[in-house]
């Protein structure tokens, strides 16, 4: 049975799992949906047109599905959803989307969500990411799966991390972060690929070892952007390597291809 602390208060509308468990003086809206095996810690505000899938674990002061600190929302019923299994912990906040862009906050599931984070309005955040505390994101910022952002990072608005990339503390990142790269500083810059992570996650030495060899032809060889871009596709197509690594080197083509901040260099 739903165990809800009796200090609690749950609006009548909200649609809470029948296992959902609601610590003491938390608060959750009329428009909130939380599925089966969620618990909700104590002083948690959730609100908005928030929906939560299973497994969830937020911790304590949590500020979920808040209007959005944007001074063009003039109330519109913008929504956040939230996947399964992430781990959210005390002071985060999470605010629902603007109809400036597609009206929704997204994050995935499996995500590590440290403390003090903020997720703001119409960020696209995936699967398996680790927000280190204070990581701080602006509002249209997409986040790809299994990427890291250190503790104290900020991220300018509509800024793209790629998957498997890695961002060192206390970082500002200003333009778009390319996948399986790791970058760091007060203004980011690139350092080399996240050799690493991707060995933890099972990446081949031979997939690792084509990532390295784009990198160097995107950061080490002295080409312009666009040369360098040519030079990678060139190196896809020429290709005899298995199809996990050209698929990888394809996502690194494109996620560069793609961007319209620009790419650190």
């Amino acid at each position: 049975m739903t165990r809800i602390h009796a200090s609690a208060v749950i609006d009548s509308k909200a649609e809470l799992a029948s296992d959902v468990e609601v610590g003491p003086y938390s608060v959750i809206g009329p428009n909130v949906k939380i599925g089966a095996g969620t618990k909700v810690g104590s002083h948690t505000v959730i609100e908005g047109h928030t929906t939560i899938g299973r497994d969830n674990n937020f911790a304590h002061f949590a500020a979920i599905g808040g209007v959005p600190q944007d001074m063009k929302y003039r109330g519109e019923p913008t929504q956040l959803t939230i996947g399964d299994r992430n781990t959210i912990r005390e002071f985060t906040t999470i605010h629902t989307g603007t109809i400036q862009d597609g009206g929704v906050t997204r994050l995935g599931s499996d995500n590590w969500i440290m403390a003090y984070v903020h997720i703001a309005h119409d960020c696209q955040v995936g699967n398996n990411t680790i927000f280190a505390s204070n990581a701080q994101i602006a509002g249209h910022v997409h986040v790809e799966d299994w990427a890291i952002l250190g503790g104290m990072t900020g991220i300018h608005q509509f800024v793209r991390i790629g998957q498997h990339a890695m961002l060192g503390g206390a970082s500002a990142l200003v333009q778009d972060l390319p996948p399986f790269v790791m970058a760091a500083g007060e203004k980011a810059s690139p350092h080399g690929i996240n050799v690493e992570g991707l060995k933890r996650r099972g990446f081949s030495s031979e997939t690792i070892a084509a990532l390295r060899q784009a990198y160097k032809v995107l950061y080490k060889d002295g080409l312009s952007f666009e040369d360098a871009k040519v030079e990678i596709q060139q190196m896809i197509a020429a290709s005899t390597s298995d199809a996990t690594t050209v698929e990888k080197l394809t996502q690194f083509y494109e996620f560069i291809a793609a961007s319209t901040r620009g790419i650190i260099r």
